[in-house]
């Protein structure tokens, strides 16, 4: 799979619970988003939030606002 930015996605796995995936599930159909996106948008989001600034491999977006 090929994103528009150029960045290549790869199927990944993770160990869940029944109970973690109807959890996962409810959350995903709520926002009306796949299972992965919705993993990946709470991931994206936790980041940000624990890492404004980024880390010393990801550093935020061209004209991002920072906070620090």
């Amino acid at each position: 799979m090929r994103k528009g930015d150029g960045r290549a996605a790869k199927v990944r796995s993770f160990s869940a619970t029944d109970e973690d995936l109807a959890m996962l599930e409810a959350v995903a159909a709520y926002h009306g988003l796949s299972k992965s996106g919705a993993l990946v948008g709470l991931v994206r989001r936790e980041f940000w939030r624990l890492f404004p600034a980024g880390t010393g491999d990801i550093r935020p977006a061209r004209g991002a606002r920072v906070k620090t």
